[in-house]
């Protein structure tokens, strides 16, 4: 185990955390702990923004000139603000230590770098090709001689604390995936402690709680398995039939457990969809702890952090008072575009959702947003009632679109080259209610329950009796309609929307119901964060990203940031719950108290089964504890192994080879199947790599380069002299692949083609491009 890098690692996160607590104390003057917890998003953000635009001319300049500006920011704060406070970061510091560690222990058991079960090779080979890199945007290293048409922003992300630390591309991997795990639960239970801390509810009890649901928590799925198991036979198999689960995997019993089966609960319909069976399951329904044990260093698990980086600026927004109008520009027009472009980069899915939780937060912030513009045009915008109402939705929709506007200008370099287009489809087929209980349930049991009682506070318990039954009966009639979302998250949006307006509803609409007498107040931001969820679910039942897949990638991207945001508002809802629901009887005050515990228990115990049922057949199922990603080549892959790690150790700069192609997420040499794997593990570029790149680019252009890959291995020799200068090929792997594929393999029979490494079942020959 490598004790010595972890440790090397974790100094720098936390040098990090704290200068950048230093600039974050001006972000977030009104946080309880000022800001502290989001010390490595802002610190990362400023790196990155540095970077990737120096790093058009030099990437190295861009690294160093990122901590230039990154000190020099924090030189800057430290005039104006407080130092950082102690206590608050020793706290943040243990938060993060302990979640980095815990993902640490997890990779060293598993830290493999295989291209079944995920997108490891595509993540690899990125951040191996941006440590190859002298200036961006990365060659791609499956389309050599092209850039990367792929976000890379949080594989640039890790690339900067690998040059940072000097780490080896094998380790670093491993390192920064636990980091980017580390940093979305520290920045959960920062804003979740905020947003308690506003509330005036316990804060410690609402962060940990978030930090649990965000980085421990499974869907309910798991449970409903467990339970399953647990009856009888007969019992069983009927609920099992009608709540549309196969009595196998865990159902089966504990021995049938896969760790999978939790990310796969909704099917849709795949008899459209030619390119796969109409049994399979199209939808992937993650959450974090899956994805982190799944190991994949993917875009919605990298931008997770920032994402929380645009709540928190929201919330600062939020608590800023309308006088302070400047302060509130700076943030809607300053800081949240430049989160916004390095999330357009990072995982595009998220882009818009910064905007969304933008134009939430205006419309619903205590502050007037006619108080952003001018006194004179604010002046002839007054209306009452319902015109009022309507102005302030118009001014956050504008808001939004001046966010995405200036989002786009900071990620412009993306937008004109890598980023490429998909088409819009609407009306895919839509969730059922027992899919959507299982895979959100754990938020809007807590969600429900706390709109009951914020409604039976204000308006008395009777009336929140009618509300819900009236709720029940929506979520009923959406699920007979097979609109089951809309029944079941329509009132979710109207009464957190109400509740969140009420007392500027109370002074524009005298007729509205006073909410806010009799108990503790109306929502605060946990309302925007609900509200961000509930919309984009709605959102993914409607319109999606039309793919051969369905709507897999678009459930698959919007879902991760549904189950982050409301990660972060569960625990404030349920610590508010615990302490301050006081329902007017004490008898019934005394039951409420013992019930709102007895729930928060069974969420936390039901919601942990996952975890340990997958921790531990991920222990038993290990070897030696390693950080090495590619240690399991030489046992593995022995025929492969040592020219692999000499390419990768030998050859300097980005020289194109040439591997077998197409590929894909088989290693299985001697079917001709050899996923790429010099380039995906060396970040060397391919002329024609993995299959990803027909979707990325454009079918026949990707077709014509698997025909000259075929060519150059076994063409006529004038074809292959030509092709190998069209690509500017230097290297040439003939491994057990590209004979299994090819056949006779006639490269080697050309003048100016030499073997320089012969390994194994493995021979690399360089190309001389003057001897052509």
């Amino acid at each position: 185990m490598e004790y010595g890098l972890v440790a090397l690692w974790l100094a720098l996160y936390l040098l990090l955390c704290y200068v950048g607590a230093t600039v974050a104390a001006v972000l977030f003057p009104r946080f309880a702990d000022r800001g502290v917890a989001f010390g490595i998003p802002v610190a990362l953000t400023i790196l990155w923004l540095v970077t990737y635009f120096v790093g058009r001319i030099s990437l190295t300049a861009g690294v160093w000139g990122g901590l230039v500006v990154l000190v020099a920011a924090a030189a800057v704060a430290v005039r104006t603000v407080d130092p950082v406070d102690g206590r608050a970061y020793a706290e943040v510091a243990g938060v993060f230590t302990l979640a980095f560690c815990f993902l640490v222990a997890i990779r060293a058991l598993d830290p493999v770098i295989i291209p079944i079960g995920g997108e490891k090779f595509l993540d690899f080979g990125l951040l191996q090709s941006l440590l190859r890199a002298d200036s961006l945007p990365p060659e791609d290293m499956w389309f050599a001689g092209e850039p990367v048409a792929y976000y890379y922003g949080g594989h640039l992300v890790a690339a900067i604390l690998t040059r940072l630390t000097g780490t080896a591309g094998q380790y670093a991997y491993n390192l920064a995936l636990a980091g980017f795990y580390a940093t979305l639960v520290t920045a959960t239970y920062g804003l979740a402690g905020a947003i308690a801390a506003d509330r005036g509810v316990p804060r410690r009890l609402a962060a940990a709680l978030s930090a649990f649901f965000v980085g421990i928590a499974s869907n309910f799925s798991t449970p409903a398995r467990f339970l399953i198991w647990l009856l009888p036979d007969g019992p069983a198999r009927w609920v099992a039939t009608n709540a549309g689960y196969e009595l196998d995997g865990l159902a089966a019993g504990p021995g049938q457990f896969s760790y999978w089966d939790a990310s796969r609960v909704i099917t849709d319909d795949a008899a459209d969809f030619v390119t796969y069976e109409p049994s399979a399951a199209f939808v992937i329904d993650e959450f974090p702890l899956f994805a982190w044990l799944n190991g994949d260093m993917h875009a919605h698990m990298m931008s997770t952090g920032f994402l929380l980086l645009a709540a928190a600026l929201c919330l600062s927004y939020f608590q800023t008072p309308a006088v302070e109008w400047r302060r509130r520009l700076a943030l809607l027009f300053g800081a949240l575009p430049a989160v916004a472009g390095l999330m357009a980069v990072t995982n595009t899915w998220s882009f818009p959702s910064v905007a969304g939780l933008a134009m939430l937060t205006v419309a619903v912030a205590p502050a007037d947003p006619t108080t952003l513009l001018p006194n004179s045009v604010g002046e002839r915008l007054r209306f009452d009632g319902l015109g009022h109402e309507g102005l302030r939705i118009g001014i956050a929709v504008a808001v939004a679109v001046g966010i995405v506007a200036i989002g786009l200008l900071w990620s412009l370099p993306f937008w004109l080259g890598a980023a490429s287009g998909r088409e819009i489809a609407v009306l895919p087929d839509r969730t059922s209610l027992l899919e959507l209980l299982a895979v959100h349930g754990v938020f809007l049991v807590p969600f429900g329950l706390y709109l009951y009682a914020q409604v039976g506070s204000a308006l008395g318990t009777r009336r929140a009796r009618i509300a819900g039954l009236a709720t029940v009966g929506l979520v009923f009639l959406g699920a007979t309609l097979d609109v089951a979302a809309v029944g079941l998250l329509g009132p979710l949006l109207v009464g957190t929307w109400l509740l969140a307006r009420s007392p500027r509803l109370e002074r524009t609409l005298p007729a509205f119901p006073t909410l806010a007498d009799g108990g503790d107040g109306p929502m605060d931001f946990e309302a925007v964060l609900i509200l961000a969820g509930a919309g984009l679910v709605l959102l993914v039942e409607f319109v999606f990203v039309k793919e051969n897949i369905g709507r897999m990638n678009t459930v698959f991207k919007t879902y991760m940031q549904v189950w982050v945001l409301w990660a972060a508002a569960v625990g404030p809802v349920l610590a508010w719950l615990v302490a301050r629901w006081r329902p007017s009887a004490e008898s019934r005050r005394q039951w409420t108290s013992v019930g709102t515990r007895a729930l928060v228990a069974l969420l936390v115990v039901s919601t942990s089964l996952y975890g340990a049922f997958a921790l531990s057949n991920h222990a038993e199922a290990t070897g030696p504890a390693t950080l090495n990603g590619t240690a399991y080549l030489n046992e593995d892959h022995p025929r492969e192994a040592e020219a692999i790690r000499w390419l990768d150790r030998t050859v300097e700069g980005r020289p194109t080879i040439v591997t077998a192609a197409p590929a894909g997420y088989r290693w299985n040499p001697d079917d001709g199947e050899g996923a790429s794997a010099p380039a995906s593990l060396t970040g060397l570029p391919t002329v024609a790599g993995w299959f990803h790149e027909a979707q990325y680019r454009n079918d026949s252009v990707y077709q014509n380069r698997v025909a000259d890959v075929e060519a150059i291995y076994t063409g006529a020799s004038t074809r292959q002299r030509a092709l190998l200068r069209e690509y500017d090929v230097r290297y040439v792997y003939v491994g057990p692949a590209e004979r299994a594929r090819y056949g006779d393999v006639t490269i080697d029979h050309l003048s100016g083609v030499t073997p320089v490494k012969r390994s194994g079942g493995v021979v690399i020959y360089r190309v001389h491009q003057e001897q052509l």
